[in-house]
């Protein structure tokens, strides 16, 4: 019976050197143990969840996004409501009539934006955040408005108290005073706020100007505004187009825009270079649902919002989190290269030392997450990269004894990972190359792999 035992331990640990299958079941395992550990992605969405709470803490001090909703004439009329009190002792109705200040809100004839953005980072320990200060001249013209549809009497509007309002997104983010200028008058705007505004990432906060006197009311009616506004902001720039018709001029230093919101800007006129760019919108009053009036309230128009968004194309926790996602395919084809090797070459490799080249590679992207907090993505690649392809060129040189081996796989692994940072670097055209990549390394495994014997084992 021992004897028998002995047998059949002898021929499962032959079975275990000399199988094939016994081998690719020992690989395939060891690659699904080495991927269980799923702490590299953990890892990256850690500092990546830190580096956010940085950027937001910078940009809350700074300046967040930056959303313009005007100018408006809000002109205030009055309403009449009638009530009847019937009295007892004199068997008659009493008749009472009161007064209610209602408002109307006129949008402008024409509305022109020139924005200019000069955009830069700033830094706090080891992250960095994308800001800019930006200038926005704002200029149109409104028309006298049109209040008889609405069975309102001219001596029924308080001409006296009109003012302009405009409301934004970033009131903290203002660097000097908004004054609206018209021929020769100039109107300072207040804080005026308006409880009732909550929209786009918490309060639409309202600017009042001071009251229009006679002359001001009738130059604002009659000839051109201009308004000049200087913000410190992040993430985007956006105005609702409120004129009927409103055009928009936007130059930056920024060299990766992201266009947004409802209206994209002219092909023509867009330019996008290293150095920054150059977009023109123009949009009309059929190109959008909403009055160029209203009464008692001013509808949120968010939804209508549109310019530019100042992103990060590929910052440098996307790119590791982007490099892990290969971490099957590294792993899996340098085990798969030391599979042909041993398979072909009948050098006997431990499980073990299979174990030790996984954490070998797992060990890149952990090197690759610390070293690019303190440099740039390509230095912290090529340093994370060259040290384990060297560890791993040097370990399988004792492993196979000889030196055509190690070389080869030296040169695979770099092949492979500058490939990977060839896609990481790619944005349109990534699937593309990968899957073409992918492809001609499947063909090259199968050319390889053509004259084994499968059927040993």
């Amino acid at each position: 019976m021992e004897q028998q035992e002995k047998q059949n331990k002898s021929k499962f640990g032959n079975w275990l050197k000399t199988s094939i299958t016994a081998r690719m079941l020992m690989v395939g395992f060891l690659v699904i143990v080495l991927l269980i550990p799923s702490y590299i992605n953990s890892l990256i969405a850690e500092r990546s969840i830190r580096q956010q709470d940085v950027v937001n803490e910078i940009n809350d001090k700074w300046g967040n996004h930056v959303l313009v909703y005007g100018p408006i004439l809000k002109l205030p009329y009055k309403t009449y409501t009638e009530t009847s009190t019937y009295n007892e002792k004199t068997k008659t109705y009493l008749k009472e009539t009161k007064t209610h200040i209602n408002y109307a809100y006129f949008f402008p004839e024409s509305l022109n934006a020139n924005i200019e953005v000069n955009s830069k980072t700033l830094n706090r320990g080891n992250f960095e955040s994308a800001v800019f200060t930006t200038t926005m001249d704002f200029s149109g013209q409104f028309k006298s408005p049109e209040l008889s549809s609405k069975d309102i009497k001219d001596e029924d509007i308080i001409w006296s108290k009109a003012t302009v309002l405009i409301k934004t997104s970033n009131l903290k983010g203002i660097k000097d005073a908004i004054k609206l200028k018209l021929m020769n008058k100039t109107l300072d705007f207040e804080t005026n706020f308006n409880s009732d505004s909550k929209t786009y990432n918490g309060y639409l906060e309202e600017l009042e100007s001071t009251f229009l006197n006679e002359e001001s009311l009738k130059q604002l009616l009659s000839s051109p505004f201009n308004i000049g506004m200087t913000f410190n902001g992040s993430k985007d720039i956006k105005i609702i187009p409120i004129g009927k018709t409103t055009t928009m001029k936007m130059t930056s230093n920024w060299p990766d825009p992201s266009f947004t919101g409802n209206y994209l800007p002219n092909d023509e006129t867009k330019e996008i270079t290293k150095d920054g760019f150059k977009a023109n919108w123009k949009v009309l009053h059929i190109n959008r649902a909403f009055s160029q009036q209203y009464f008692n309230k001013i509808p949120n128009l968010d939804s209508f919002a549109f310019g530019t968004k100042f992103m990060v194309m590929v910052d440098e926790y996307q790119k590791s989190e982007r490099s892990a996602k290969y971490g099957f395919l590294v792993i899996g084809l340098t085990f798969l290269i030391f599979f042909l090797i041993q398979t072909m070459s009948k050098i006997h490799i431990h499980p073990f030392q299979y174990l030790m080249i996984g954490l070998a590679l797992t060990m890149f992207y952990t090197l690759l997450v610390s070293i690019s907090e303190h440099s740039d993505f390509l230095k912290a690649y090529l340093v994370a990269d060259i040290s384990v392809i060297a560890l791993i060129t040097l370990y399988s040189k004792s492993i196979l004894k000889t030196l055509k081996f190690p070389l080869f796989i030296g040169i695979s692994l770099t092949a492979l990972y500058t490939f990977i940072y060839v896609i990481i670097q790619l944005e349109n055209y990534a699937l593309l190359v990968g899957s073409i990549g992918l492809f001609l390394i499947l063909a090259s495994v199968m050319y390889v792999s053509r004259k084994i014997d499968w059927n040993n084992g």
